[in-house]
């Protein structure tokens, strides 16, 4: 029993909760302080950034498990921790839902995973929460330590129901539904009534919680739209401001001098324009004197800062003037590279964490035994053309004894490294037994030719 109140809750951690809106928000366009009856063009570059650093982020994302000793039982518990990996990843469509929970900590600047284990279905479920429903409680300056978890969400009728069937129908049309979480003790709350209280099930909170980028001496990330939200305005204002430009260009305003009245002047074409001696007529041209020269100039400097800013250079866009090689195209997607290796970092450790939770579960509810087994997460090259020279380093780290063909082949993604072996193998076998057939069919047919040369030569 606890003395937690869910109404708590909503005074905790506005001021993350708001950033979360008004990052999302800029992030799916509305990205104009104030509205205007004048023309307001959004080109959403920050959306086409997040998207294009989070599709080089998850390029390859594999898991290796290893035994803690070279016992044919640890090899053979090692194997199978890695199926069970696969398995659950294939079961709860991880690819997806990892590409989405990546999007979703890029823009609100916080992630996570929920891991537990199916009742009804008899399996390990992953989901990804909302963000903005989860409060956390760590010890002190530790921020690594978290204690407490709550997990905050809404529910139909319909959903109460069939959720929780001892509650029964309730009378509102929605209900907001509070789990709290501690290693010892799990309450569920419906809006601020407790229903009910019981030990913690599995030991651990069921929570994975990571930054999109860490900020130091805090627990809660920042989010890539921030950096991203004056240039991205001042692009959208250039370019709304040319737009409008180009407009009345193409329809041109008729300037009159010394005339006290105008009626039935317009601009088309073919128009006679009746006017006094010593007046003046003539159309505003907009463009005279290179004044869109310097617009344009403007929004390529906005446009280079974008991608400065974003960390995404041209190249990544494929956008190159000429050609490179390997090396220089490295160096010209290096920001790129260096953003997506720092986001790594950190999700390398939360991933870690949800397959601890994983293997966790399975020894708890399948009966299995991972004790002994280290597990790691695997990246995939960022870039496409890193594949080849990955593997001539990696068959030259074999070939000098550095480390084992298996480790080379978790590094380059093989999805089961044992089972690809055996398949070498069973090709080499075969390989080698085809060719001592064909050499022992071309010894026989060697000799018979010999035989039947000395049968037709004639004697003198």
């Amino acid at each position: 029993m606890t003395d937690f109140n869910p109404s708590q809750l909503a005074r905790m951690d506005s001021t993350r909760l708001a950033t979360y809106r008004t990052n999302l928000d800029f992030y799916q366009g509305s990205q104009w302080p104030t509205t205007s009856r004048h023309r307001q063009l959004v080109f959403n570059y920050a959306k086409v950034s997040v998207d294009k650093v989070t599709s080089f982020l998850m390029r390859g994302l594999t898991f290796a498990c290893y035994p803690g000793e070279g016992t044919d039982e640890l090899k053979a518990r090692a194997r199978r921790a890695e199926q069970l990996l696969r398995q659950v990843y294939e079961e709860n469509n991880l690819q997806q839902l990892d590409y989405e929970t990546e999007i979703d900590a890029a823009v609100l600047g916080d992630g996570c995973y929920k891991v537990i284990w199916d009742t009804d279905e008899k399996r390990i479920r992953i989901t990804a929460p909302d963000v903005s429903g989860i409060y956390a409680w760590w010890l002190g300056d530790d921020t690594s330590r978290v204690w407490r978890v709550a997990s905050r969400y809404t529910l139909t009728q319909d959903e109460v129901q069939l959720l929780y069937p001892s509650v029964g129908r309730i009378e509102k049309k929605a209900a907001t539904i509070t789990e709290l979480w501690t290693a010892k003790t799990f309450d569920l709350f419906l809006d601020s009534d407790l229903m009910e209280s019981k030990p913690n099930p599995y030991g651990f909170i069921p929570f994975v919680i990571f930054p999109n980028l860490r900020e130091p001496k805090k627990f809660w990330g920042s989010s890539d739209i921030p950096s991203l939200v004056q240039p991205q305005r001042e692009l959208n204002r250039a370019l709304s401001q040319l737009s409008r430009i180009l407009e009345l260009s193409g329809n041109p305003i008729a300037v009159l001098e010394n005339i006290a009245s105008a009626e039935d002047i317009k601009v088309q074409p073919g128009a006679l324009w009746t006017i006094p001696e010593d007046a003046k007529a003539y159309l505003l041209d907009l463009l005279q004197g290179g004044g869109v020269r310097l617009h344009v100039d403007y929004i390529d400097l906005l446009y280079r800062a974008l991608h400065d800013i974003s960390e995404t250079p041209r190249a990544a866009w494929g956008g190159i003037e000429k050609e490179l090689s390997g090396t220089a195209l490295q160096i010209e997607l290096g920001s790129l590279i260096q953003k997506v290796t720092r986001k790594r970092t950190i999700r390398t450790n939360a991933y870690h964490q949800r397959n601890d939770i994983i293997l966790k579960l399975a020894e708890k509810y399948i009966s299995e035994n991972f004790e002994q087994i280290n597990h790691r997460v695997v990246w995939g090259t960022i870039l496409p053309q890193d594949a080849a020279r990955q593997a001539q380093n990696e068959q030259l780290l074999v070939q000098a004894g550095v480390h084992s063909r298996r480790t080379a082949m978790d590094e380059m993604g093989v999805q089961d490294p044992d089972e690809e072996f055996n398949k070498w193998l069973e090709e080499r076998t075969r390989i080698l037994e085809m060719n001592q057939e064909f050499r022992a069919a071309s010894t026989r047919g060697g000799a018979r030719e010999r035989a039947t040369a000395a049968e037709m030569e004639v004697p003198d």
